[in-house]
């Protein structure tokens, strides 16, 4: 693998870790926005993890929905529906005003994408690191 890709990981590893973190213990308003912030981070990683994993197939992509897309097609993730989901999702706290919504984003954050993060990390660790 390229030293940009295993650079790209370990950023992606920190957010991921720091975002589980988060999520498992986030409790208070100030914990829960924290938790949030570091979805946001975690996703910006993990496009452009993905896209430089890509790229080192020989697939190039531009933009968060076509990298998962191709990341599908390529095995890299399993269920396109979540991850083409997750950008929805981000894409809706930049608009999102009212804690009730940011609340229910964060429930979404818990239940789903954490978990397709951590799947993401396994696969690309053990294609990087063995």
């Amino acid at each position: 693998m390229t030293e940009r890709l295993k650079i790209l990981f370990e950023d992606f590893e920190k957010a991921y870790m720091n975002l589980k973190e988060a999520v498992k213990s986030a409790r208070s308003d100030l914990e829960i926005d924290g938790a949030i912030k570091r979805f946001e981070l975690c996703y910006e990683l993990t496009w452009k993890l993905i896209k430089e994993y890509l790229a080192h197939l020989g697939i190039i992509c531009n933009n968060p929905r076509e990298c998962f897309k191709q990341a599908y097609q390529n095995n890299i993730i399993e269920d396109l529906e979540i991850w083409l989901a997750l950008i929805d999702y981000r894409n809706l706290l930049v608009h999102t005003y009212t804690s009730e919504q940011s609340r229910e984003i964060f429930e979404k954050i818990k239940s789903d994408f954490v978990g397709e993060f951590k799947k993401l990390y396994d696969k690309v660790r053990r294609e990087v690191y063995e």
